[in-house]
């Protein structure tokens, strides 16, 4: 994947799954990196397809046609389909923050997000939206730390302190993960699980109808699509060296800065 969709208005460079209310008649366009958008309906504009995320196009998403590889239809999941198992993983770990002062955060969501293959700019846009970074940070629903862990959600994650932040973003990336694997990889079902619950997500069948939730799903897409925009363009004013005689040059490598989150799980 590349980019992630915005939620509405701007056209989006997208490449991640939206998620939507799902009926009879709804669709999924499979994206060529592996990831889903499901929508209720489609129209072409100019190189773009617009996958209308509810009925009346209320919400939609913009997605390069290019990006589409093609499309199936769906249908309502059983009722009483079992969720999937939470992923193994290693062990989170439990260092006191007052024993670490100087705990460098960039170490900390890398070797996260390679634990549980998942774009490092991704767990850094999730912070931010949820605690701009503040590692003491507690929300008035009682959420603590980076990623703003439930005290159950942290007990069940094995974080013992939600203030640590290396326990915090361990737990708090493992979390995602999960939930990504949950909703098949929809993460923007899954973002949206992560800051209402999944148990809201499943009963509104997609984004619950809350400001709160709309807004912060939104807001995490922005800034990974900003990062992602900013990345490819400093890679677009890199110029290109030539090599010496006899050696290869490292160029030639096509680097792609987000990863399928997909494809890495069949790894």
């Amino acid at each position: 994947m590349r980019f992630l969709p915005t939620l509405r208005g701007a056209c989006a460079i997208a490449v991640l799954a939206l998620a939507a209310i799902p009926c009879s008649a709804a669709e999924v366009a499979v994206l060529k990196n592996g990831f889903t958008i499901q929508h209720q309906r489609r129209e072409i504009i100019g190189d773009s397809t617009r996958l209308c995320i509810s009925a009346d196009c209320a919400n939609y998403v913009d997605v390069p046609t290019a990006n589409i590889d093609h499309y199936e239809a769906v249908s309502d999941p059983p009722a009483n389909q079992a969720s999937p198992a939470p992923i193994s993983s290693a062990p989170i770990l439990t260092s006191s923050f007052s024993t670490h002062p100087r705990t460098n955060l960039t170490d900390v969501v890398n070797q996260a997000s390679g634990r549980y293959r998942l774009d490092p700019d991704l767990v850094n846009s999730v912070i931010k939206a949820e605690s701009d970074f503040n590692i003491r940070a507690v929300s008035p629903k009682g959420a603590q730390g980076l990623m703003q862990l439930m005290p159950g959600t942290a007990s069940q994650l094995g974080v013992p302190n939600a203030f640590d932040p290396q326990a915090n973003v361990e737990g708090g990336t493992k979390y995602l993960r999960e939930l990504l694997e949950r909703y098949n990889f929809d993460l923007v079902k899954a973002l949206a699980a992560y800051n209402a619950g999944p148990q809201r997500v499943e009963q509104f069948g997609g984004i619950p109808p809350y400001y709160e939730t709309r807004a912060y799903v939104a807001r995490v897409v922005k800034d990974f699509n900003k990062k992602k925009i900013a990345q490819q363009k400093a890679t677009q004013k890199t110029p290109a060296v030539k090599p010496a005689a006899g050696t290869k040059s490292a160029s030639s490598r096509t680097s792609h800065p987000v990863t399928s989150a997909k494809a890495q799980a069949s790894e």
